[in-house]
């Protein structure tokens, strides 16, 4: 059971870099080991990626509406934001020997942000779904020589858990390491610091293969265990500033978008963000917004400009939480997301959001329409690209091959290896690739025969 021993920030904050060697050298450089963490997400294949992968909204119309890739930044932003916030109250309660490392939590917490959605597939998140659906229900004959754990990991595909994947992985080719990122950043992206098998939870962090990894980071730093079989951990402290600019942003950004197409009139959207507003304990915020909108007569303006001071009330709030509930979540103790501890106008406020968000924005025709079309998709890649891995020398399965980069094909593996990475390829495609690929393998699109 966890022992309610208090994380140190000395440890929390070791800049040791996952898959660096003992005794290596590196050329001495102006930016810090995690400045260096963010300069390698932004400048990566799997970052730029993410421009067409679908957040809610099909991609790309007439009007741009958000995808991963912008999704990610803005999170980063807040993010930042979050840090900043909270820094002098860490000084505060840290040895003034610490204060240099503390001051590098925003680039940490901001880096993180910028890499949580880079294991997500295409097709928003019923691409997830899709995966998940594959092995419950259509890959029984491709897992049964799997264990109980691994099956698991493929019938409870999680994004967040692929993200560490992604970044810690060596793929045929290339080094040790992944991306050769710091400890703080990677368990900074692991909101769910435990395997796929805990009883209970909805969602998990890390896959078999990256179980002893995490395990690896987690002692190092210090970060407190919660179960030993199966294995579980108690929270990283940056996380729950992390998962608050995630939830920020897309609760307040999908509503945006919906406003942008149409789909939910000027009025309606200036009411649900200036919910966020008490008329008593927010009269300054109000008298600055009211003067701002008195000078502003654009109305996709007037709701850039109340979308901007709700993010920021948001922001203020999840700060304090995190304040508020530092001694737990230092202890290791189970803290609520910071986003549910807003009082009683911004949660009025939010579940307002939540609630036309699911009636008016993630229901609507055109969302659903693409949800089904990447499931079908995704579902058909993986019945093409999961037995050509799992028997390469089938005739048919060896013209899949062809089409699959050489550093998802490893031979002399186990089937559950092979079966990660087929959900590596897929879950790494952009929309548009994944359904050329479609396309190829239904015949519906063939080189060198006019249409």
């Amino acid at each position: 059971m966890l022992k309610h021993n208090t994380m140190d920030w000395g440890k929390l904050l070791c800049p040791k870099r996952f898959g660096w060697k003992e005794g290596s050298t590196q050329q001495q450089e102006t930016r810090s080991h995690f400045q260096r963490d963010y300069d390698r997400i932004i400048f990566s294949s799997p970052f730029r990626r993410l421009q067409n992968k679908t957040q809610v909204f099909p991609l790309p119309g007439s009007v741009f509406v958000h995808n991963r890739l912008t999704h990610s930044l803005e999170v980063a932003s807040v993010g930042r934001s979050l840090g900043n916030n909270v820094v002098p109250f860490i000084k505060e309660q840290s040895s003034s020997e610490l204060s240099d490392l503390i001051d590098q939590i925003p680039t940490i917490v901001s880096t993180a942000c910028l890499a949580h959605d880079l294991g997500n597939p295409p097709f928003g998140h019923s691409g997830e779904e899709a995966i998940r659906n594959f092995f419950l229900h259509s890959a029984s004959h491709l897992t049964s020589s799997l264990t109980e754990a691994q099956r698991n990991d493929l019938i409870r595909f999680e994004g967040n858990a692929n993200a560490l994947r992604l970044l810690t992985q060596k793929m045929e080719g290339k080094r040790e390491g992944g991306f050769r990122l710091s400890y703080p950043t990677l368990a900074s992206i692991v909101k769910y610091p435990w395997e796929s098998t805990q009883i209970g939870k909805k969602k998990f962090g890390f896959f078999q293969t990256e179980k002893e990894w995490y395990s690896q980071i987690a002692s190092e730093m210090g970060i407190p265990q919660t179960d030993r079989n199966p294995l579980g951990y108690a929270r990283y402290p940056l996380v729950y500033l992390v998962e608050a600019a995630d939830d920020i942003c897309y609760q307040l950004m999908d509503i945006d978008d919906a406003h942008k197409l149409g789909i939910i009139p000027t009025e309606q959207v200036k009411q649900l963000f200036m919910g966020f507003f008490n008329t008593t304990k927010d009269h300054s915020w109000i008298t600055s917004i009211n003067q701002t909108l008195a000078d502003v007569t654009d109305k996709n303006e007037q709701v850039a400009f109340l979308r901007s001071m709700a993010i920021g009330k948001l922001t203020q709030e999840c700060s304090n939480a995190f304040i508020r509930s530092y001694h737990n979540i230092m202890l290791g103790k189970p803290v609520a997301a910071l986003i549910k501890q807003l009082d009683n106008t911004e949660e009025a406020a939010l579940k307002e959001i939540q609630k036309i968000s699911i009636e008016q924005v993630y229901n609507h025709p055109t969302v659903i329409e693409i949800e089904l079309a990447g499931y079908k998709i995704l579902s058909t890649l993986l019945e093409k690209i999961c037995p050509a891995l799992l028997f390469p020398n089938d005739g048919y399965n060896r013209k899949v091959l062809r089409l699959i980069p050489k550093q998802y094909v490893t031979p002399n593996v186990t089937p559950y290896q092979s079966l990660m990475a087929a959900v590596d390829f897929v879950s790494g495609m952009t929309d548009v690739y994944a359904l050329e690929m479609y396309r190829t393998f239904e015949g519906i699109s063939i080189p060198g025969i006019n249409r």
